[in-house]
């Protein structure tokens, strides 16, 4: 019996002993991130059979487990990988909100000179001041557009750099979850008890792979984890880790994409960057798509609906040389290139695009794949997804002229920015305040001899387009030929000096009705007598004419953009609240998650966390268990002597 009582009083004390030591072990790590609080849990010992019953032979310390909620656990990390994402992505853009927003480098003032200073100038035509002025203005307005170009190009090179990282980091993080699988593995088949403490490392790693990226665990049924980040790749698979890489991209070349390295041979497997969604990584990728190629597209739709419109203008004007106008404005052009997203296209087809209408532009991005001769091609705007279809090239959409050399092969994708570049390639093109085509190349008159009530309009240049260029307009060779316009009758009239064999012609008099020729249009209302005349010619010594830079200054209040329903002005002021709209929803939205974070953990703690409260308790009742259990010991002991005392 005395043997009994030395057995069950050693299992109490040792019981005791794990007791203090796990309760110890929780109050040191009650600070430690990912830490799991840890309990005892005991069991009796088969008891022993006796004449008079089953007595029992103590306990032993079945397992020491962790306070573990796999759910609390997996919808913390789900949390936080959709907080990381709303935190980098708000990050990002308030920087492109604050720079859009800021008056000083903004577009909206600079516009604003710019028209002020051509308005100057269709004031005071003559003065080479006031085309100074408008020269300046236009060289700011340059610059702006060039600096805001500039810090958008910034941004994207600091996404770059933080997409490098965090690639890195999901690498570092795989690498430590697969060592740890092995570890946790090996422990479980030496005792066949859970490694608490290697658990509690590969769950903490496991969230911060998810503050990166979101990523898919599955316990497998030797107790490791694969993890599995976008649409199933592998990142994890036991002990066994897989790596990404940041890659240049093949439509851009100044972006990274997220690719699958494969070690063993050296190359790697573009990834669906869409899929890689949730943490850092995530937020990034959807800043730069959604945000940052959106605003340096509208921003380019902006300078290059100014310099193409403000140009097309331009060019029908005469400086005070008696030049006909050029370009005033440097113009960008469309960038089509080879896109896929996960290899290079199959052939060596080329893809080209230039501006039809510059009204009808969009300012989105769109994606061209060929289908193949009897299927054709199939275009895609990426802003929201329209899908336009053709049999060949070339066609025109959206104000694009889109064009391909022939080869191509099916399943061949391109990518089309037509404005990505408006901004960066903004310049003005004259540098001499006299080129500035203020003037209207052409003069109407009415001989002084003339006795009805007919009155000829001032007239106006038409834009012709060019075979070779169909959007900037080119004035007609004959353009400042003398026409004379001769009434037979107050209902008739000939014309000579059109160039047209047979002249004179006789044409049939309309008050009011569109009369062009040489690329002019004028109209004569009123009661013209026969005998009559009126001329249209060249307009010399027209130092103070100011109808072509009237025409040029009232291209700012002009709908001309997206369509026909905005200013120059109203594009940027849209741009503007879109991004200003944008930002503060992340704001709340993240702020929001954020709070969802700490609730969560909140509800994930009270199961896993360490109570010192708690804790402090558990040691007393350990104490005091120990104590019990050295006593038992103790009066054991004594037994022991008092029966070896009776054999004296």
């Amino acid at each position: 019996m005395g043997i009994g009582i030395y057995g069950i009083g050693a299992s109490a004390l040792n019981a005791a002993q794990i007791g203090l030591a796990t309760t110890e072990h929780n109050i040191a790590n009650a600070n430690t991130p990912g830490y799991s609080r840890q309990l005892v849990e005991t069991g009796a010992r088969l008891p022993q059979l006796f004449g008079s019953g089953y007595v029992g032979q103590g306990a032993d310390v079945v397992a020491i487990k962790r306070a573990y909620n796999e759910f609390l656990s997996g919808q913390v990390m789900s949390e936080q990988a959709q907080a990381s994402h709303l935190d980098a992505y708000y990050s990002q853009i308030k920087q492109i909100d604050n720079l859009l927003a800021n008056p000083t480098a903004g577009i909206s003032s600079a516009l604003q000179d710019f028209f002020n200073a051509a308005n100057g100038v269709s004031s005071l035509p003559e003065s080479v001041a006031a085309r100074q002025t408008m020269l300046g203005s236009a060289q700011f307005l340059a610059a702006r557009f060039q600096s805001l170009n500039q810090r958008l190009a910034d941004a994207n090179n600091n996404v770059n750099s933080q997409i490098g990282l965090s690639v890195a980091n999901i690498n570092s993080l795989a690498k430590q979850i697969a060592a740890l699988n092995h570890g946790i593995v090996m422990a479980q088949n030496v005792a066949a008890q859970p490694p608490n403490d290697l658990l509690d490392k590969r769950d903490q790693l496991v969230a911060l792979l998810n503050q990166e990226i979101k990523a898919g665990v599955i316990k497998q049924s030797d107790g490791s984890y694969n993890v599995y980040i976008g649409n199933g790749q592998s990142l994890v698979v036991g002990t066994q880790s897989f790596s990404l890489q940041a890659v240049q991209s093949l439509a851009d070349p100044s972006k990274l994409e997220v690719a699958y390295s494969d070690a063993a041979t050296g190359s790697f497997t573009r990834l669906q960057q869409n899929s890689l969604q949730g943490g850092q990584l995530g937020g990034l990728i959807e800043f730069r798509t959604n945000t940052l190629d959106g605003a340096q597209n509208s921003i380019g739709l902006v300078a290059m609906g100014v310099a193409g419109l403000f140009n097309a203008q331009h060019q029908l004007g005469q400086d005070l040389t008696g030049a006909l106008g050029g370009s005033f404005f440097v113009q960008s052009s469309p960038v089509a290139s080879a896109s896929s997203d996960n290899a290079a296209n199959g052939s060596t087809a080329v893809v080209s695009a230039s501006v039809a209408d510059y009204s009808a532009l969009t300012g989105s991005d769109y994606s061209l794949k060929y289908n193949g001769a009897a299927a054709g091609y199939t275009l895609r705007r990426l802003s929201d997804n329209t899908v336009t279809t053709f049999a060949s090239l070339p066609q025109t959409v959206d104000g694009l002229a889109i064009s391909s050399t022939a080869g191509g092969v099916a399943g061949d994708v391109f990518l089309i920015r037509p404005t990505v570049n408006g901004s960066r390639d903004f310049a003005v093109a004259i540098t001499d305040p006299v080129q500035i085509a203020a003037a209207a190349p052409i003069r109407t008159g009415a001989a002084l001899t003339n006795t009805g009530t007919g009155k000829i309009s001032a007239g106006a240049v038409n834009p012709a387009p060019s075979a070779a260029d169909p959007i900037h307009p080119a004035t007609d060779l004959n353009l400042r030929q003398p026409v004379t316009i001769a009434f037979s009758t107050a209902t008739s009239f000939t014309v000579t000096g059109t160039g047209v064999p047979g002249s004179p012609v006789t044409v049939a008099y309309t008050p009011g009705a569109d009369i062009s020729y040489n690329g002019w249009t004028a109209q004569i209302t009123g009661s013209p007598s026969p005998g009559d005349t009126f001329t249209v010619g060249a307009n010399t010594g027209a130092t103070a004419d100011s109808r072509n830079a009237l025409l040029l200054a009232g291209l700012q209040i002009q709908n001309t953009l997206s369509g026909g329903v905005v200013t120059f002005q109203g594009a940027y002021s849209q741009l503007v609240s879109q991004i200003g709209n944008k930002t503060r929803e992340l704001d709340v939205t993240s702020q929001a998650q954020a709070s969802m974070v700490q609730l969560t953990m909140q509800e994930q703690q009270s199961v896993s966390g360490v109570n010192l409260d708690e804790e402090a308790a558990n040691l007393m009742r350990y104490q005091r268990a120990y104590q019990a259990a050295g006593k038992a010991l103790q009066v054991a002991n004594s037994l022991f002597d008092l029966l070896l005392s009776l054999g004296e």
